[in-house]
């Protein structure tokens, strides 16, 4: 039997099938527009936070236990027919329960209107389902792009969406897809890291798993996407938080477009804005970027969000705008669809419907905006189920769940040095654990967990393994020692530390084999996690270099949000591990990794700077990276990382062998296969990431990158095994963005590289 032959009538079907729902909901659409009042339509362009409809003080706070405000909810919904609420209540997860109770109450009320239009209910879930207790905690994204691993990722934002419908919310405000190239900035724990192509592809998997392979959020398990935040957001001058980027046109398009356009092209529902300034327009207002490229250039045909008080920033911070109707003119105009207000709605709402009867916002634009935000609704079957029941959810929170978390923090964690072999230990060995991160849920999840600063996560987290307790029970008790040398002030801000019991660390280590150190950062998110200097703190580089004077072995977990420099006491390290923010299972995962029942496959998603002042990416441009030149001006470039991109050690040994292309001429139109075999030729199972990169030997008038990630797959090998990876690679995957915006792959010769391994190519019209 043909099998293909039999598969073709039923992918017809489904293709007419899915071509009817769609011009369905269209239609559905546009009919509902045709009857929605300028006020009705302007209502679902605004989004309010929860504690504006809950009774308290004010509309910042709620009482507790939370409970709706009926009259508010009248006025913000029926009066003012607001379209979208966020977030939670008294920044603090919620049961499923109380959430299901929460939003039926509020979409009884939004659909009581004569239209009745639901209310499309918004979360930030930004590794796992952020404001519900019991939810399932990933490791951040950054751990998460450690693992490159596509099906990891695929799956945990599978089980998040799951866990985010149990809790009666259909959209969620992730995948972040900006890039991380500046481990400065108090965000870059929640990105896929520094390079562009690493980005997109987890970004595609994420976006996939949490709308399903065909974008179907009308499944109760799917929840719709908000790839945040277009664009450029995490490269400011400052590494600060919300502050200004001067990134020119080549380079928005070179490295932080690819991401979002993978995205996009995956299906991603909705985007959220970049709060911050490129080349000095607040992007919130820029028309070029939001309309022309986002709109028209990119065809997105989602909802466009703004990030928290972005339109009445325009003015009150950024002084683009005379007031706040001036500023909602600019936004809307610029191409914004959906206004996340947060708070005073009635201004956002009343300037709005004034600057359309005064012609200043096009009814047009008005309507567009509407239609986006319908077919969105539509899309999630919100007029045919605005809400979820938990009842129907009975995997949330499952030991299923659990162990994919703890699998994706198994191999997220990575290994950066492992002198004379020192790991795995042995349980036999009397172990001092110390430092602010040995005994701290809170900093093993970050930020975004049971509430926004992760300052609740000890509430609510009681119940899973520290690093110090995952020790302890894999070791014994009675072979684990702890003192903790340095603490955090937990009701403080995230840099500020104490000495706690440090000379009794110091004492313990003369009893300990091998002192297993746990340095990195309180949590952090946003502006409140801005820094000032990038060293590790001072407390912590004391206790480090005072433990190394013992003499004993010191293994060094890091658990940090961005890479704070080590090199003050890095060489008196026997052996280093990087944890990044693991969730809820790191600390199972790191102890499983130090006693070796686990193999690390973590590989560095950064490049880890070695001082304050160096500061690279992988990707950097030769001129940052050059020998010694001749003559009286004998300088020298020194790129000169700490740990380089891509980075990370295994507990077994792979040998590659020689790079085999198809041809050593690459033709436009044609691809080249490249493949490689690799073998496990140590003692131990393992996991192996295998990166591609590819370097062009010349490039005019832009200056190639040094190298450039192209491919990469993970593969699991047994001792003496041996596995073929292929790749293909096309014109295209070489292209670069030129000065006049146009990406051209340029005739001339390539080098591609993986793992030792080279061999050059040529690429011709």
């Amino acid at each position: 039997m043909n099998h293909k032959k039999s598969l073709i009538p039923i992918l017809l079907f489904c293709s007419v099938f899915t071509a009817e729902a769609q011009n369905s909901k269209e239609a559905k659409v546009e009919a509902l527009l045709k009857k929605m009042t300028l006020e009705e339509k302007v209502g679902q362009m605004a989004q309010i936070t929860l504690d504006v409809i809950g009774k308290g003080k004010d509309r910042f706070t709620s009482y507790e236990p939370f409970t709706l405000d009926q009259k508010e909810m009248e006025k913000a919904l029926v009066q003012y027919k607001i379209g979208s609420v966020l977030n939670t209540s008294n920044n603090r997860a919620r049961t499923t329960a109380v959430w299901y109770d929460i939003i039926g109450k509020i979409q009884k009320v939004a659909m009581s209107s004569k239209n009745r239009i639901p209310v499309i209910y918004g979360i930030d879930g930004i590794h796992g389902e952020t404001y519900t207790a019991g939810a399932t905690m990933f490791p951040q994204e950054i751990g998460q792009a450690a693992t490159f691993n596509r099906k990891l990722v695929r799956e945990g934002a599978e089980i998040s969406a799951y866990e985010t419908r149990a809790s009666s919310i259909p959209w969620t405000f992730s995948p972040q897809l900006d890039l991380g190239p500046d481990p400065r900035f108090p965000r870059q724990q929640e990105t896929f890291g520094e390079d562009p192509y690493l980005a997109g592809e987890l970004g595609k998997a994420m976006v996939k798993g949490f709308e399903g392979e065909n974008n179907d959020v009308s499944n109760p398990f799917r929840v719709a996407t908000s790839v945040k935040h277009f664009l450029g957001y995490q490269s400011s001058i400052s590494g600060k938080d919300r502050t200004p980027a001067v990134i020119s046109d080549q380079a928005l398009r070179e490295y932080h477009l690819p991401p979002f356009k993978a995205a996009i092209d995956a299906g991603a529902k909705t985007i959220m804005i970049n709060s911050g300034l490129i080349n000095g327009v607040p992007v919130h207002a820029n028309y070029e970027i939001l309309t022309k490229m986002l709109k028209e250039e990119l065809g997105f045909k989602g909802l466009v969000v703004t990030d928290w008080g972005d339109i009445e920033n325009l003015y009150a911070r950024d002084h683009v705008a005379k007031n706040n109707k001036d500023a909602v003119r600019l936004a809307i105009n610029a191409g914004i669809d959906m206004s996340m207000i947060a708070y005073n709605y009635e201004p956002f709402c009343d300037d709005l419907i004034a600057l359309v009867k005064e012609g200043q916002v096009k009814e047009e634009r008005i309507n567009d905006a509407v239609r986006r935000i319908l077919m969105v609704k539509y899309d999630l079957n919100l007029f045919e189920k605005p809400t979820t029941n938990p009842k129907d959810y009975p995997k949330f929170g499952s030991p299923a769940f659990e162990k994919a978390a703890y699998n994706t923090a198994a191999e997220s964690i990575t290994l950066l040095k492992n002198t004379d072999q020192i790991l795995p230990l042995s349980k036999s060995l009397k172990v001092l654990v110390t430092g602010p991160n040995a005994n701290s849920m809170r900093t093993l999840n970050g930020a975004w967990t049971y509430s926004w600063q992760g300052e609740k996560v000890e509430e609510f987290a009681a119940k899973y393994n520290t690093i110090l307790k995952a020790i302890q029970r894999k070791a014994g008790q009675q072979n684990v020692s702890y003192v903790p040398g340095v603490s955090y002030k937990m009701d403080g801000k995230y840099y500020e530390e104490y000495v706690d019991k440090m000379d009794e660390a110091v004492n313990a280590a003369k009893n300990a084999d091998v002192i297993v150190l746990c340095l990195g950062e309180n949590t952090y998110t946003e502006t409140p996690g801005n820094l000032n200097d990038l060293y590790i703190s001072d407390l912590q580089t004391e206790l480090a270099q005072k433990l190394a004077a013992t003499g004993k072995k010191i293994i060094l977990v890091l658990n940090e949000g961005r890479p704070r420099v080590i090199s003050k006491f890095e060489n008196k390290m026997a052996a280093v591990l990087q944890t990044y923010q693991p969730g809820n299972f790191g600390g199972d995962a790191l102890a499983d990794i130090l006693y070796g029942d686990v193999n690390p496959s973590g590989r560095l998603p950064y490049t880890y700077p070695q001082y304050p002042n160096a500061l690279f990416t992988y990707y950097h441009k030769p001129s940052e990276s050059r020998s010694t030149t001749e003559g009286v001006y004998n300088y020298d470039a020194d790129y000169n990382p700490q740990y380089v991109f891509g980075q990370g050690l295994s507990y077994t040994t792979f040998t590659y062998s020689d790079i085999k292309l198809s041809s050593k001429i690459l033709k436009a139109g044609e691809k080249l296969t490249v493949s490689v075999d690799i073998t496990n030729s140590g003692k131990v199972n393992g996991k192996e990431s295998v990166l591609l990169y590819t370097s062009q030997l010349v490039s005019s008038p832009i200056s190639p990158d040094a190298k450039r990630l192209r491919a990469f797959d993970k593969i699991d090998l047994k001792p003496g095994e041996t596995k073929t990876v292929t790749f293909h690679i096309s014109p295209e995957d070489l292209a670069v963005v030129m000065p006049d915006l146009k990406k051209v792959t340029e005739p001339g010769e390539f080098t591609i590289q993986i793992a030792d391994k080279k061999i050059n190519f040529n690429y011709s019209l």
